[in-house]
């Protein structure tokens, strides 16, 4: 059937069967199809997330991978927020630049108040998650899940949030692959260490990046670590860990 370009629509020269268009803010040209992100593109893996006495780190590597390419080796997916708040995001690379520009925008209207506010950790992550579900329930989500940590008022906080609005604290967290091969190991140290120091944190955190490069296929090992203290929040500089592939000839498919 053939599209009318006549208006408006209710015209007498509309022949039965014509589709009418209504034109809605400029001609019937600058009109088309609404669509929406169908799967992510490049996307980064697991971040994980441990508290300490003291305060809290996350972490996640810097890999972006385009479907099976490992196609960008040196992104980097943790960001600090303010003085007591930082986020690691996993999922679609584009939704998360989008998130990080909206965020870092959020925090300079609070620095040019100048009322001396912040946002907390615990705002941070209740912002997203009705950010996420807005999203969602509009049937074109933001393909991430987030991990934020902060520490205010003497306190550490870790919450997680994904693409539904799914959202939860815990002491520990991790996604994606991480949950089913990193997580058990950090609740297990942190059930006997519950008031593990910021060293001991780190070398967990290290630790479990380096079994997810030996067994996830979408890392890497190259990453970054963030660290929320009382003294702020502070990234690391990129670290690398060095594999040992002599456990290879262990690993067999049966």
């Amino acid at each position: 059937m053939a599209l009318s370009s006549e208006f408006p629509p209710w015209a007498k020269e509309h022949a039965p069967g014509q589709f009418c268009t209504f034109p809605v803010g400029g001609s019937v040209a600058d009109l088309g199809p609404i669509t929406r992100t169908q799967n992510p593109m490049v996307v980064g893996t697991s971040v994980l997330g441990v508290t300490f006495a003291g305060g809290v780190a996350v972490a996640a590597d810097m890999l972006g991978s385009y479907g099976s390419l490992a196609r960008f080796k040196n992104i980097s997916r943790v960001m600090r927020v303010n003085d007591c708040t930082v986020l690691a995001c996993a999922g679609d690379y584009a939704d998360y630049q989008y998130l990080h520009d909206i965020i870092e925008q959020m925090v300079i209207d609070d620095e040019v108040a100048g009322d001396g506010h912040q946002c907390k950790p615990e705002a941070i992550h209740s912002w997203l998650t009705r950010v996420l579900y807005n999203r969602r329930s509009k049937l074109n989500p933001l393909w991430n899940t987030i991990l934020v940590g902060g520490y205010h008022d003497e306190e550490s906080f870790l919450g997680y949030v994904d693409r539904i609005g799914l959202a939860y604290e815990s002491p520990v967290v991790a996604t994606g692959f991480g949950a089913f091969i990193a997580l058990p190991l950090m609740r297990d140290a942190y059930e006997k260490n519950p008031n593990m120091s910021k060293d001991e944190a780190l070398t967990l955190l290290e630790r479990c990046l380096k079994i997810l490069y030996y067994r996830d296929s979408r890392a890497f090992n190259r990453y970054e670590i963030a660290i929320v203290t009382k003294d702020g929040a502070t990234i690391l500089p990129p670290a690398s860990c060095v594999p040992n592939w002599e456990i290879a000839h262990f690993v067999r498919n049966e």
